[in-house]
């Protein structure tokens, strides 16, 4: 105050040789304002109980006893005293901070009711509140230090604001409350809560996040499911874990898949030959023609020679394929970004999964309930749902539904139960409920509360502890077995004995194990992908029956996966539903982002399950061998067609030149419309083929050597014995019309 003085005659005076007297002002504030006002606060502090003398501890007597640890009768308590009353009058006239008994002045020995209570906030802004008007009276302007006065009540009450997400910059300051999305990512700098990080992270468990330590670090899109923090911003926009997972999607390039690189090759190939042959074929004809006379080839039946000789017939057919091959997908629930991507699904012999909401059902659930030594398992099932009633929570949802469909506790009326809920905190890592008593004191029962409480093994062991009970050794066993497995294991506890523990796991989807048993014999590796623990990995990996698995996995460390498995010439599937997913994906040859997942997993795919189950692969994979099965048979066709085009066009080309070639007309086609039923037939065929391309040829799962065979059978034989038909019966249709 005395600063504040000597700062406020400073901006009063115009021109001023001195701010004052420090000592002089010092010693006006403490005889004048703080010794008053502490007398005074002292005296209404006593007045309501809170003590004020100079003993220094009182033992009493207990008016229920108790026992400690050790189950030793305890029948005194000791008592601190002392001149709490006038201590903390001087210290709320300055700071709430410490207290007579060090704790921020929430003893009952230093606020004991809710008079003294109000009385010790209105000493923590009386001071401040004055100073304000204070101000006004020395600036000779008193109307100017109610402004100020109004401004600071005014700027005390909007201290939180509502604001955009987007708005939000480095070391802005943001209240996170439960349910809440983290906006950006940050630091926490007050508070404690859980928070569910499965978008991000792939654990399914919520984890805790304080300030100080390792535990502070928040990222943005992550939900906030209790209690409360205060977060501070720690990057800008454009620089945060997201913008950073948009950068590696960005960066990752699929490959193109064998079948695609040796089609392309080729189609290519024969294109460019047949353009060669059909470039030099005039100089030749000019050339014999020129020696041995005749007529020179002309430049439509060279037109019409190459039109026939490329592969047109495959090439007009593939889109129709790919579309084809999508709209199968979609009527298997999946939605598919290209036909590469289908086509792709055909030659995978890599899956990566990922496990949080794809192998598992996402959220850790209660599986079973094990009691402690001679406590029955109804006891147990009825405490464990009781203390799991005020549990929001997924895993204290599941508990209350364990005990109603394992062991037949159905819903109970809260009202009659006059309980009192404690609901779960991420400070106490403790639910629960207070009950009355099962019977009154004249009915023999002990008169006491019941107190239900279920939470982590140390916070229960320390609420045990503290009622005078101790945990037993079965339960700490059981406590290590079901972590030692990968689970979460919680404590029920009435009181000062420990019930038993109630197991939690990460659920694995039925039928999950099948369907990997089925890829397996597909021929196709199957790898999880996960950020919990090896423990916890290990075990869902071996439940589920995958043939490898990653845990503690980065978004870096997937990505570099892949890129592995790719350089060593594998095509590489991957389901995923996280934004740490997301990079992966954009890698892998055949992405399937799941429906229920994040939106950026969706981008970074190419194609969609609306299902939300991987084993759908299974689906995708059959499509994709079909689509790679049907573009074989129809390539098979289109290059088998072209030996009749050539019986077909060739001698009627060159007859004029080389009449000797009219030996090649086998077909006995008339020379004036030979050419043209060749033409017409290769348009022909493709339209007659689409109906086949659409519906697909059947997948069956056989070995590639039969699968050869057939082809060549079916497709080669065939593509050799239709085009002779077709270009015949069009070359008798066009003499019949006398074109």
């Amino acid at each position: 105050m005395a600063v504040l003085a000597a700062l406020i005659r400073g901006i009063a005076g115009r021109t001023v040789q001195t701010i004052g007297n420090f000592w002089v002002d010092l010693t006006r504030t403490t005889l004048y304002i703080l010794l008053p006002l502490s007398a005074v606060l002292a005296l209404i502090l006593v007045s309501q109980g809170v003590i004020q003398n100079f003993r220094a501890y009182e033992t009493v007597e207990l008016l229920q006893p108790a026992v400690d640890a050790d189950k030793k009768p305890v029948a005194e308590q000791v008592l601190p005293m002392g001149p709490a009353a006038s201590q903390v009058a001087i210290k709320q006239l300055g700071t709430n901070g410490g207290g007579f008994f060090n704790v921020n002045g929430a003893h009952p020995y230093e606020n004991a009711t809710p008079l003294s209570n109000f009385f010790e906030l209105l000493a923590i802004l009386l001071i401040p509140a004055a100073l304000c008007y204070t101000f006004g009276v020395m600036v000779n302007d008193t109307r100017q230090g109610w402004r100020n006065l109004r401004s600071a009540i005014s700027n005390l009450k909007s201290s939180i604001t509502t604001v955009s997400a987007t708005t939000l910059r480095k070391d802005d300051v943001v209240l996170v409350e439960a349910g809440d999305m983290i906006p950006a990512d940050g630091e926490v700098i007050e508070g404690v809560a859980s928070v569910n990080e499965s978008a991000i992270t792939g654990e399914s468990a919520p984890v805790i996040r304080e300030s100080g330590g390792d535990r502070s670090s928040v990222t943005g899109g992550t939900r906030v499911l209790s209690d409360w923090l205060v977060v501070r911003v720690t990057a800008n926009p454009g620089e945060t874990f997201l913008d950073r997972m948009i950068g590696l999607v960005e960066g990752a390039k699929r490959q193109k898949t064998p079948n695609e690189i040796a089609l392309d090759i080729l189609l290519a190939a024969m294109t460019i030959v047949f353009l060669i042959v059909c470039v030099t074929l005039l100089p030749y004809s000019l050339y014999s023609v020129k020696e041995a006379g005749g007529t020179p080839i002309t430049m439509t039946v060279l037109v019409a020679l190459l039109v026939c000789l490329i592969p047109t017939t495959i090439g007009g057919l593939l889109s129709a394929i790919g579309i084809a091959g999508m709209d199968r997908m979609i009527q298997a629930n999946v939605i598919a970004m290209s036909g590469r991507a289908v086509e792709a699904a055909g030659d995978v012999d890599v899956l990566l999964l990922d496990k949080t909401g794809t192998i598992t059902l996402g959220n850790r659930q209660a599986v079973e309930l094990i009691p402690a030594p001679s406590v029955p398992i109804a006891s147990l099932a009825d405490a464990a749902q009781l203390a799991s009633l005020a549990d929001e929570t997924p895993e204290g949802r599941s508990v209350v539904v364990l005990a109603k469909e394992k062991y037949g506790l159905r819903a109970r009326n809260v009202q009659e139960l006059h309980a009192r809920f404690i609901p779960f905190s991420a400070h106490t890592r403790i639910s629960g409920v207070s009950l009355p008593p099962l019977a009154p004191p004249s009915q023999g029962g002990d008169g006491g509360m019941r107190e239900i409480r279920k939470g982590a093994a140390e916070a229960i062991e320390t609420f045990v502890r503290d009622k005078g009970g101790a945990i037993p050794p079965e339960v700490r066993q059981n406590v290590e077995k079901i972590a030692r497995l990968g689970g979460t294991p919680l404590v029920v506890a009435e009181g000062s004995r420990a019930l038993g523990v109630i197991h939690l796991k990460d659920i694995v989807k039925g039928g999950i194990k099948e369907r990997l048993s089925e890829l397996r014999r597909m021929g196709i590796k199957t790898v999880m992908i996960t950020g919990d623990n090896p423990l916890t990995a290990a075990a869902i990996a071996a439940e589920a029956g995958v043939d490898d698995f990653l845990a503690q996995a980065t978004p870096e460390a997937k990505l570099r996966m892949i890129r592995d498995y790719q350089a060593g010439g594998r095509l590489v599937a991957m389901t995923g539903d996280g934004t740490n997913d997301a990079p992966a994906l954009a890698q892998a040859d055949v992405a399937v982002a799941m429906n229920s997942g994040t939106q950026a997993a969706k981008e970074a795919g190419n194609m969609v399950d609306l299902d939300s189950n991987p084993t759908k692969l299974i689906e995708v994979v059959e499509i994709g061998k079909q689509l790679l099965i049907t573009r074989g048979s129809l390539t098979t066709f289109s290059i088998a067609n072209d030996v009749a085009k050539y019986f077909a066009i060739i001698p009627a080309a060159f007859y004029s030149t080389y009449p000797q070639l009219d030996a090649l007309n086998i077909m006995g086609l008339s020379r004036g419309t030979a050419i043209l039923s060749a033409v017409i037939f290769n348009a022909l065929i493709i339209i007659v083929l689409i109906p086949l391309a659409l519906r697909g040829v059947k997948y069956r799962a056989v070995g590639a050597a039969r699968l050869l065979r057939d082809n060549l059978l079916i497709y080669g034989l065939g593509g050799l014995i239709v085009p002779f038909i077709g270009i015949k019966v069009i070359d008798v249709i066009l003499g019949t019309l006398g074109l």
